[in-house]
Parts: structure tokens; sequence; C-alpha cells
């Protein structure tokens, strides 16, 4: 189960550190520029990026309920099992 976490969360990081390694090493700057104001190379689109972690987070939680579900689902059956095997008083 963790290798499995382990790796959707690779999966889930692959394409922004893709993004960030394609990025040249960032300038010092004496003043301050506006966002609208660089060119469009420089600018770090914010929905691409958003939608990826909404996503992962859903995902993430399908996974952890499904996984709850199967253990649940288990339990009792292992506990139909014991009651079947205890005799009653």
């Amino acid at each position: 189960m963790k290798r499995l976490v382990l790796v959707i969360a690779l999966v889930a990081l692959l394409p922004g550190a893709m993004m960030y390694a394609q990025q040249p090493p960032p300038t010092m700057q004496e003043d301050f520029v506006p966002v609208s104001a660089l060119p469009q190379a420089e600018q770090l689109p914010a929905a691409p990026l958003l939608i990826a972690a909404y996503a992962f987070v859903w995902v993430a939680l399908m996974v952890y309920v499904w996984s709850l579900w199967r253990r649940m689902a288990r339990l009792e059956r292992d506990l139909a099992d014991l009651q079947r095997r205890v005799p009653k008083p």
C-alpha cells in the first residue's frame, strides 16, 4: 500500500518537476515587476497545477475510502465467522 501511494505521488509530481526543470534559473531583480509585465515564457500558469492538485487529492481520497471499505468488509466477514465458531450460552 505504501508503494502504491509513493508511485501515485511520484506520477502526480512528475509534470511539475518537468516544468520546473525546463525553466532557466531565476535572475536577481532590483525592482518590483508585476506579473503582467513579465514575458509570457516567465509566467507560471497556475490553473493546470491547481487542477492537478485537486485531481490528486480526489484520487487519493477515493483510494483511501476504497481501502477502508475493503478492510471493513473483511472485518465483518471475520466477525461473522467468529460468531459462528463461538457457541451461544
